[in-house]
């Protein structure tokens, strides 16, 4: 036993005797660990940042909107056209496995008036199941009932923008809205959510789609089918996006009797697809980051290098003295080879925490969120003693090879 322990013991010595060389040894590898903690860390919070936003959309949502006009050569923004209708949604929901819920949107714009607040304002009509394929949440009042949907209720649910830009101050709840000739009453709230990949609720006015056929002369197809805006799809397997997605595209080109070789007249956009999309391109590009801070590493490295050799230099005396005890070769180099790893890991130790403090100073400033998961700290205290090993082996090789008499020698 006290053979294994006694070049541990004899590496440890060498480090605390020379405390300013060990530092100045272990400075580049403090630096580079700290830039691979606090990059990574980075990268990692703005992968989670980012999904996180996803999925409160919902990733399980899929959402299907018009294709774009065409006249005269010249292409419309996507969702201009006229291409979804209600009974697509009703065959989406009736005949595509995995679908929970199917809720169509129809838009179209209002004169709003509340008091001496007047404006021009998309208004959308929405079925029950928009709450739930959206997940939103009311913060005050309720949603839009089936009793509301069935009877074509003139009820509204507002964001919370709109909510400060007609009502100001005073409770919405239950006041009155006019849109064109028709008067709405107010009977819910949306909690704020920001701006989202499919638009804001935050500035949503919400009534019963079957309200809204009555309110507007709605577009209807050739075959008299009811033009909608949107419609949203809730899944029931998040695994099954891109499944739902294929089947919905085969039905909706059936529909709309596309031949082969036809453009779809319509868009599908899965939530589920973009978050794993996102999510391999922001974990590339964490690596991308973690790779270049490793540049600062490999520098700290040849400066173990440089150091161990100087240090051998200095007592190549007491090698040779050592070696006339009787010390192997292995014991020597093994003295050495010990003394850079527990340099190495003396200072990827040191350099987590500063990476720690920083990644944590970073997220407090509210500028980027930062994460710091046991992953990277086992990589980046990993890779230290690594290259503490790989850049502390030539000269520990260098130590063992000394003659004895010529490093006796040596002043």
């Amino acid at each position: 036993m006290k053979r294994w322990f006694e070049p541990v013991t004899t590496a440890w010595l060498g480090v605390v005797t020379h405390k300013l060389r060990s530092f100045l040894t272990i400075l580049g590898i403090v630096i580079g660990v700290a830039a691979v903690i606090t990059l990574m860390s980075i990268g990692r919070g703005a992968q989670q940042q980012i999904l996180s936003n996803i999925s409160s959309l919902g990733s399980n949502l899929i959402t299907i909107r018009p294709g774009a006009t065409n006249f005269g050569g010249v292409r419309g923004a996507v969702g201009s056209g006229s291409t979804l209708t209600l009974e697509d949604a009703a065959a989406i929901s009736e005949q595509i496995q995995y679908v929970d819920t199917v809720a169509p949107t129809y838009s179209t714009s209002f004169q709003v008036v509340v008091g001496a607040q007047n404006t021009r304002t998309q208004v959308t009509g929405v079925t029950t199941g928009y709450q739930d394929t959206n997940n939103l949440k009311v913060a005050d009042g309720a949603f839009i009932s089936d009793y509301d949907y069935q009877r074509g209720a003139k009820v509204a649910v507002i964001g919370s923008n709109v909510k400060d830009t007609l009502f100001a101050d005073t409770d919405p709840l239950g006041q009155q809205i006019r849109m064109g000739n028709y008067v709405v009453r107010v009977i819910g709230i949306l909690e704020s959510k920001g701006l989202s990949l499919v638009g804001s609720a935050d500035d949503a006015i919400l009534i019963p789609l079957t309200a809204l056929q009555q309110m507007s002369a709605q577009t209807r197809t050739s075959r008299g089918d009811h033009v909608v805006s949107s419609i949203s799809v809730a899944i029931s397997d998040d695994k099954q996006a891109t499944y739902v997605s294929d089947e919905i595209t085969t039905l909706l080109r059936s529909r709309h009797q596309l031949g082969p070789g036809v453009d779809n007249d319509f868009n599908i956009l899965s939530l589920q697809e973009i978050a794993s999309t996102i999510s391999q391109t922001i974990g590339t590009m964490t690596l991308l980051l973690g790779a270049i801070a490793a540049i600062s590493l490999l520098v700290g490295g040849i400066g173990v290098m440089n150091i161990m050799l100087v240090s051998v230099l200095e007592r190549t005396r007491e090698i040779g003295i050592r070696k006339a005890l009787g010390a192997r070769e292995r014991d020597i180099w093994g003295q050495f080879l010990i003394e850079a790893a527990l340099l190495t890991f003396a200072g990827g130790i040191i350099g987590v925490g500063l990476g720690w403090l920083i990644a944590a100073f970073v997220n407090r400033t509210g500028a980027l969120s930062t994460v710091v998961s046991p992953d990277i700290v086992i990589l980046a205290v990993s890779v230290s003693v690594g290259i503490g090993l790989f850049f502390g082996f030539y000269p520990a090789w260098n130590a063992s090879r000394l003659n004895p008499i010529d490093a006796l020698r040596s002043e």
